[in-house]
């Protein structure tokens, strides 16, 4: 499975819901919705999606065969898949649920906990920062894009 910003609102509504039954954080559920875009668009800066892999390869490419010199499937072409590659080799492999850590997990999971701490559609937050960060790393390592 391809992985694009759908899968960072899934991984935000997976995180959401384990937080909520946790009862770690409060918020009113008209608001849900609204939450779900706020932390996937957070998301977006810890995480590398196969989409943004394909458009960064794409790009290596353009600057280095010229706008004028690309192949009419760009994708298809070796230069392209070696750019790929070279892409998701600088994440160390590491990946949950199919997107790409940009930055360590313990990094996330304290991005995520001022996001909580500072986020207008959160009401309230239980629980000091490391409880915050430990619940965070465990919960979202546990993330898949498999339907059980």
């Amino acid at each position: 499975m391809k992985t694009d910003f759908e899968t960072l609102k899934s991984l935000a509504s997976h995180t959401i819901n384990h937080l909520k039954e946790s009862g770690m954080i409060d918020f009113e559920i008209e608001k849900r919705e609204a939450l779900i875009e706020a932390m996937a668009t957070e998301y977006g800066v810890s995480f590398a999606t196969d989409e943004d892999i394909k458009d960064q390869a794409i790009e290596e490419v353009s600057e280095k065969m010229g706008e004028d010199n690309l192949p009419e499937d760009i994708t298809e072409s070796e230069m392209y898949n070696h750019a790929r590659k070279e892409i998701i080799k600088s994440f160390n492999g590491e990946n949950i649920g199919g997107l790409y850590l940009v930055e360590s997990l313990h990094q996330v999971a304290n991005r995520t906990t001022q996001f909580l701490l500072n986020c207008d559609l959160v009401d309230d937050v239980f629980g000091t920062d490391d409880e915050l960060v430990t619940f965070l790393v465990s919960k979202v390592r546990t993330f898949s894009t498999k339907k059980p």
